[in-house]
């Protein structure tokens, strides 16, 4: 119906704005409508809480009695911090709920359906559950892959550098491509960057002017901890969290010092390379309950998500300006020989930016 899917793209819509504030829960928009008449409508709210059926029922009251609601995800039916979404559905008197995508968690996992109709609620589900699934990645991968949603940024010369030989990257894009890159991290649960650019670059990692509820974790992968201590990361933490995620030989002396100073510390395994192994990294994190984590690199960091596999997106921030082959390259090795061992992604969109361009590619 042209009707469902107009107040779907709502919930949609509406449902996008919480991504980036509501880890470890999902990001779900909800709209309750009379007729053609939207009584009531909400998001998942930063933290995870209150969800988006508790925040439309409670706009619309009295008015949600005989109401559809149209919900991105299937409403939960597990008692966890708060009561199940779909008790509050029957309980406000809603005659017909329609969901985009169903939950994949155990704790729901079809049940919340099963109650919604069991109190003779007309459930029909699949509206726009490619859009759903697609703005549910990284709540999906959590529950499903037991990693998050991986995006990288990278940012080059026309040539494929992200910095010059001394190692000065600020800045190669434009001030309109920078304004992007902090939209994107706004939208993440966390950004995570290697121990070289942190030593590299000493960076914040904060959003900044994009009036954000929620700033996103910054992580840095270290597996010896050799990273400055204080720095601008350590010194911000009354901003935003920090996490250190090392091997299991980082030195007791560094690891102290960094919790003394306030950080999180996260075991990761190592790979048979004796650096972090990708995926024990994405892991741990998952562990801790972030979905979306947004990679800024450097090199050898963005090399080994995407030697393993574990990029998800990829933002290609090009730049009108070459650095030469004694630049930085984006990339670190990888140690590929053939064509055919190196994965392939698809195109979804290129565009300018400014003086720039920025390309999207996505894993299929």
């Amino acid at each position: 119906m042209d009707r469902d899917l107009r107040f779907m793209r709502l919930a949609l819509a509406l449902g996008q704005r919480g991504h980036g504030n509501t880890w470890p829960n999902p990001a779900v928009g909800c709209v309750l409508v009379q007729g053609t008449r939207i009584v009531g409508r909400g998001w998942t709210q930063p933290g995870g809480r209150p969800h988006a059926e508790v925040m439309a029922l409670t706009q619309a009251g009295d008015a949600a009695a005989g109401a559809t609601a149209y919900v991105t995800l299937e409403p939960c039916a597990h008692t966890g911090q708060t009561p199940p979404c779909a008790s509050a559905l029957i309980a406000a008197g809603v005659s017909r709920v329609v969901v985009a995508l169903s939950d994949p968690d155990t704790r729901v996992a079809g049940k919340g359906i099963t109650m919604l109709q069991a109190a003779g609620i007309i459930v029909e589900t699949g509206c726009c559950a490619d859009q759903a699934r697609l703005d549910q990645r990284g709540f999906l991968s959590r529950v499903t892959q037991n990693r998050p949603l991986v995006t990288l940024k990278i940012a080059t010369s026309f040539d494929g550098r992200i910095a010059t030989a001394s190692g000065e990257s600020q800045w190669i894009t434009g001030p309109m491509a920078r304004r992007f890159g902090h939209r994107l991290r706004a939208s993440h649960d966390a950004v995570l960057v290697g121990a070289g650019t942190a030593r590299d670059d000493d960076p914040t990692l904060t959003v900044r002017d994009m009036g954000v509820a929620r700033q996103p974790v910054r992580v840095v992968a270290s597996r010896n901890l050799d990273l400055p201590n204080p720095s601008n990361l350590v010194n911000s933490q009354d901003i935003a969290p920090l996490w250190l995620v090392h091997g299991a030989r980082a030195p007791t002396a560094r690891k102290q010092a960094f919790e003394n100073a306030g950080a999180k510390l996260i075991e990761a395994p190592l790979g048979a390379d004796v650096q972090l192994d990708p995926l024990g990294m994405l892991q741990a994190l998952a562990s801790q309950g972030l979905t979306r984590v947004y990679c800024e690199g450097g090199g050898a960091l963005a090399a080994a998500l995407l030697g393993a596999g574990l990029v998800d997106d990829l933002y290609v921030f090009t730049a009108g300006l070459g650095l030469g082959a004694e630049g930085r390259p984006a990339l670190g090795a990888m140690g590929l020989s053939r064509l055919s061992e190196a994965q392939r992604l698809s195109l979804v969109s290129s565009q300018p930016i400014g003086p720039d361009t920025v390309t999207l590619w996505r894993k299929t």
